[in-house]
């Protein structure tokens, strides 16, 4: 099966910065999208403007049979001779905490020979085990616990880069019943952690907008971690500023004083930078990419 994952839509007007920085994790909470719609609006989103920012669809271990029926409804709805666009779907497989590990290997084997779909990596959580999970030939991000675990967790995915496998660290940003908002101070904590060892990493959950704030999710206001705070928090991780200076960066609410951090770096920094944060999951990309038009990190048409 296929396991590397293809750059986003080639665009000279996406920075580099943003290439392909915001998976779609529309069927996630809080967005919740019905599978059927959440394909038709990828499909979308890799035609806009803003296509070169968009990495591949998320999609539940438990959705994998789902997935091809609605592909199967899609192109039985096309027309004659017409093509369904994208022709394959980039996905990434996600198994949530708690999940039996043997649906990840289940929902690979189920698309294995499946044309219309290209597994480029699969999410699940770490545990000591999972090397024995028989994911040798897929890239993988483990998210792993907070507290006094994600210390070792981080230091075993380090082990497992070192012994050649594709893995990086992954960790939730936004709340669930079972997880507490992680504050700047955590948050840096984790990036710390990842940036000492050179553990690549990415985030799910919470993170809606450009710039730390106070924003309604469901209606209801929470604290929200910006992704520009990550981007610029990661960078002054990466030049050996410390836990508390990478926790007040993500604290800062000045959106235009973050953007032009950010728009400040030269290229080898950029580089650095999002080899380090490689991307995260949002249910409605829009958000922030429109804040990072607004900021005019990214022309609009």
């Amino acid at each position: 099966m296929p396991s590397a994952p293809t750059d986003p839509l080639a665009d000279a007007t996406i920075a580099p910065l943003l290439h392909g920085l915001v998976d779609d994790a529309a069927v996630f909470p809080p967005g919740n999208a019905p599978l059927d719609e959440a394909v038709a609006s990828h499909a979308g989103h890799r035609a806009a403007w803003y296509a070169g920012c968009i990495g591949p669809l998320l999609v539940p271990v438990t959705s994998v049979a789902h997935l091809v029926e609605v592909l199967d409804v899609r192109d039985a709805a096309a027309g004659p001779g017409e093509v369904s666009a994208p022709a394959v779907l980039d996905v990434v497989l996600v198994a949530r905490p708690g999940a039996d590990p043997a649906l990840v290997t289940a929902g690979l084997d189920a698309l294995r020979d499946e044309p219309r779909v290209r597994v480029v990596a699969v999410e699940l959580a770490w545990e000591e085990g999972w090397r024995d999970l028989g994911l040798d030939d897929v890239r993988l991000a483990l998210e792993v616990p907070r507290g006094s675990e994600q210390a070792a967790a981080v230091a075993d995915v380090r082990a497992a880069l070192t012994g050649g496998r594709r893995v990086v660290a992954k960790f939730r940003t936004g709340p669930t019943p079972a997880w507490p908002w992680p504050d700047e101070a955590e948050l840096a904590a984790f990036i710390d952690h990842c940036t000492r060892l050179g553990v690549p990493f990415r985030l799910t959950g919470g993170l809606h907008h450009a710039v730390r704030g106070r924003y309604e999710v469901g209606g209801v206001p929470e604290e929200n971690h910006g992704v520009l705070n990550v981007l610029v928090a990661t960078a002054a991780s990466l030049e050996g500023g410390g836990p508390d200076e990478v926790a007040g960066l993500l604290a800062v609410r000045d959106a235009e004083a973050i953007a032009d951090l950010a728009t400040a770096w030269p290229d080898a920094t950029v580089a650095r930078v999002r080899g380090a944060f490689t991307a995260y999951g949002c249910c409605t990309v829009t958000d922030p990419v429109g804040e990072l038009a607004d900021l005019a990190l990214l022309p609009r048409p």
